[in-house]
Order: C-alpha cells, then sequence, then structure tokens
C-alpha cells in the first residue's frame, strides 16, 4: 500500500519533459531504475495497521491529506510545509498544466489554420528553433542566478548528435503529423482523431517488446476503440469529417509511442538529462526540417505570404515555440507534486474541457452519439490507465534498469501539438 508513495514521485519521459527525479519509470508507471529514499513515513511505522487506527473514523480533512499525500509527504512537514499550502501548491500545479496544454492547442491550430500560409512544416520547425533558443537563454539564467534556476550545462557535441538522430526522425514525425491532425480536424475533434495512442502502445509492445497485456486493459482498448469508429462516423454524418487529419491523427498516434521506445534508448548517450535530450533533439530537428521544407515548396508559400513582416504573426509564433518549451515544464512539475497516475486523470479531464471548450467558442452543434464518443475515448482512456497502475502494484517496485521488456508511453498526454 504505502511503498506505492515511492512511484508517486517518478517522472516518466515525454516528448518536452523535465529532469527526472529519485528514479525513472516507464509510462505505465513501472520503476526502471529507483534510487533509495529515507522516508520517515517507512521508518516511523506508518504504513503498519493497529488497533487505535482501525478504531479512529478519518475525518474529511485526513483522508484529503492522505489523498495529497506521498512518501515525500513526513519530509515537507518536518520542513514547515502546511496542508493547506500543499494543497494550494497542487492546484496552482494543474491549473497551471491546464492553461498552458489547452492554450498551446489553440494557438497550435490558429497558426496552422492560417489561410494565407500554409506551411505546417515551417510552423513546427520555428517551434523547435525557439524551443534550442530557450535552451540555451535557461542555461544562461541557470549561470547568472545558480540557486534560483537549475538548468544543465549543454555545449553541442556532433558525436552525441548522432546518437540521437533516431529519435529525432521519429520526434520530428511525430510533432509533424500531431500538427497537422490539428490543422485538418480542428481542436473539438482533436481527442478523438489523436486517440489511439494507447491502442498502438499496447501493440507496439507486442510487436517490438514481445509483452503481452491482460485482458482488462485489451478491452479498455477496445472501448478507446469503438469512441474513436463512432466519433469518426458522427463526423462524416455530420459533414465535418477530414479523412487526412484522421489518418494524420493514427501516424501521430504512432510515432508517439515509437518515440516512448527510442527516447529509453538515447537517453544515456545524454547522461540521462531529458532537458540535454530537448536540446540536441530540436538542433537535429531544425536540420532535418530544412530539407523537408525545400522537398514540400514551403519556400514559395512564405514568399507569397502578405504578412512575413508582421510583427504580430512572429509574436504569435515564438509565442507557440515558448508554449511548447512550456509543457514540458509543467507536465513535469504536475507529475512531481501529484502523481503519475493523478497526471493521466487530469490530462483527461483537461481534454474533455478542451474540446467543450472549442465546441463553444465554435458555437457549433453536436449530437448526443458525437460527445458519446467522447466520452468512450475519454472514459477508455483513463480506465486503461488505472487498470496499469492497479496491475503495477502487483509487480515488484524494482526492475532491472537493462531489462528490455518494457512497456511503452500509455499515450495521449503531451508533445507539442497537445
Amino acid at each position: 500500500m504505502c511503498s506505492n508513495g515511492q512511484e508517486a514521485k517518478c517522472l516518466f519521459f515525454l516528448a518536452f519533459p523535465t529532469s527526472l527525479e529519485r528514479c525513472d519509470v516507464t509510462p505505465d508507471f513501472r520503476v526502471i531504475r529507483t534510487r533509495h529514499v529515507n522516508s520517515p513515513a517507512f521508518s516511523s511505522g506508518i504504513c503498519s495497521s493497529s488497533p487505535l487506527m482501525n478504531r479512529t473514523q478519518l475525518k474529511r480533512s485526513g483522508i484529503l491529506r492522505m489523498a495529497l499525500s506521498d512518501s515525500g509527504t513526513m519530509d515537507r512537514e518536518e520542513s514547515g510545509e502546511t496542508f493547506l499550502f500543499r494543497a494550494t501548491r497542487i492546484a496552482a500545479v494543474v491549473a497551471l498544466y491546464w492553461f498552458v496544454s489547452i492554450t498551446m492547442v489553440f494557438l497550435n491550430n490558429h497558426l496552422l489554420d492560417n489561410k494565407d500560409l500554409d506551411a505546417p512544416l515551417f510552423v513546427t520547425f520555428y517551434q523547435c528553433v525557439v524551443t534550442v533558443a530557450l535552451c540555451w537563454f535557461m542555461q544562461l539564467l541557470s549561470k547568472v542566478w545558480p540557486g534560483l534556476i537549475d538548468f544543465p550545462s549543454v555545449k553541442f557535441d556532433l558525436k552525441t548528435s548522432r546518437e540521437v538522430l533516431p529519435l529525432s526522425v521519429v520526434f520530428i514525425s511525430m510533432i509533424t503529423f500531431n500538427n497537422l491532425c490539428l490543422k485538418y480536424v480542428g481542436v473539438a475533434f482533436y481527442t478523438i482523431g489523436r486517440s489511439l495512442s494507447t491502442v498502438f502502445n499496447v501493440l507496439l509492445s507486442y510487436i517490438i517488446l514481445k509483452q503481452t497485456t491482460s485482458f482488462t486493459a485489451l478491452l479498455c482498448c477496445g472501448i478507446i476503440l469503438g469512441g474513436f469508429w463512432l466519433g469518426v462516423d458522427q463526423e462524416g454524418i455530420a459533414g465535418s469529417l477530414s479523412w487526412t487529419g484522421v489518418c494524420f491523427g493514427v501516424l501521430a498516434s504512432a510515432c508517439v509511442s515509437l518515440n516512448a521506445i527510442y527516447t529509453k534508448k538515447v537517453m544515456p548517450a545524454v547522461d540521462g538529462n531529458i532537458w540535454k535530450l530537448s536540446f540536441y533533439n530540436n538542433i537535429n530537428a531544425c536540420v532535418l526540417f530544412l530539407p523537408l521544407i525545400l522537398m514540400f515548396g514551403e519556400l514559395s508559400q512564405l514568399a507569397g505570404f502578405s504578412h512575413l513582416t508582421d510583427l504580430n504573426f512572429w509574436g504569435m509564433m515564438t509565442l507557440g515555440g515558448v508554449f511548447g518549451f512550456a509543457i514540458g515544464y509543467v507536465t513535469g512539475l504536475q507529475i512531481k507534486y501529484t502523481s503519475p497516475l493523478t497526471h493521466n486523470v487530469s490530462g483527461t479531464a483537461k481534454a474533455c474541457a478542451q474540446t467543450v471548450i472549442a465546441v463553444v467558442y465554435n458555437s457549433s452543434t453536436k449530437s448526443l452519439l458525437w460527445w458519446t464518443s467522447n466520452m468512450l475515448v475519454l472514459g477508455g482512456s483513463s480506465a486503461y490507465t488505472w487498470v496499469k497502475s492497479l496491475e503495477m502494484k502487483k509487480r515488484p517496485h524494482t526492475v532491472s534498469e537493462d531489462s528490455d521488456k518494457e512497456e511503452l508511453l500509455p499515450g495521449n498526454k503531451v508533445n507539442q501539438g497537445v
């Protein structure tokens, strides 16, 4: 029971995550590498049951306190942090994650839906350039204020860049297909269009890692698939279906799962530091995007764009890159102060709110079956997360770091387009 608290402090790999803390876990929350944590919560015997504990009825505030606690709770209490302070901090972090994630989706949709500029590759390329610039800037700030800002010192190394290159190829495919999906299907249908990451997680776990999945987890995937097809059907009936956008969404979902595999493989090349990985990943992406921009004729689109010298346009483009960089930080922050499971629940709720906001903003009218498809997708994803967390509790909490049998990213959470 209480040993699960340590897992709540772990961070998993994302497209733009923050640095890891205490241990590495697979996205289905299995611990790969654990560093010993001396927690008073364990040494004091708080996990053991006692007659007094059984006879005492917990107050609601106590239950909430336990729900918000993890293995580091006792440490924070000893350091003078009150329950109200921790609860307020968690609420603020979750609210910040929702704001950054939802704003980024709508901002990217606005940039990609520009009728005067059909250059999605260039938009994505520019966001990668902004991310690289921000990595340099954060590195500079960490030297000026070392006690306030913690960011690794990164110097470009060609050998490391080559080792990260396979991941970079998957990475640019992921963010490109993701943004193209958002461009063609819009924000309202985006949750459904990009909903198959969990299904690809299970599929690629079997094909590449030879891992089987429990029947209950497969049932959750079946619910997601049912919601996906129902959503596609309802969009078709409404006359707003874009098969191009759906195809890009499916490809993006597959690339999200592949990105999890290659992230794990190349982490040793960057000393296990996720910010270094982001730095090299985005530098490689900037180089790889250049021939693609030429190949797809986007330079001619840029040359004929009437607002190319408009500061408002470049301001929006830069803001999109800043939010793309920030989503990794706030995602890691939310996991750090809650847990991976809570992060997934929060992401699911965020996706639901995002869909409702998009429908209201566009003054759209959706059928009951359309809303049912969204609920199936979100409900299936939440159920899958819950099932995997229960299965994780039954397994040994520490798995060898060199283990090749490791499940992939469950999916639909964070990258530049989410």
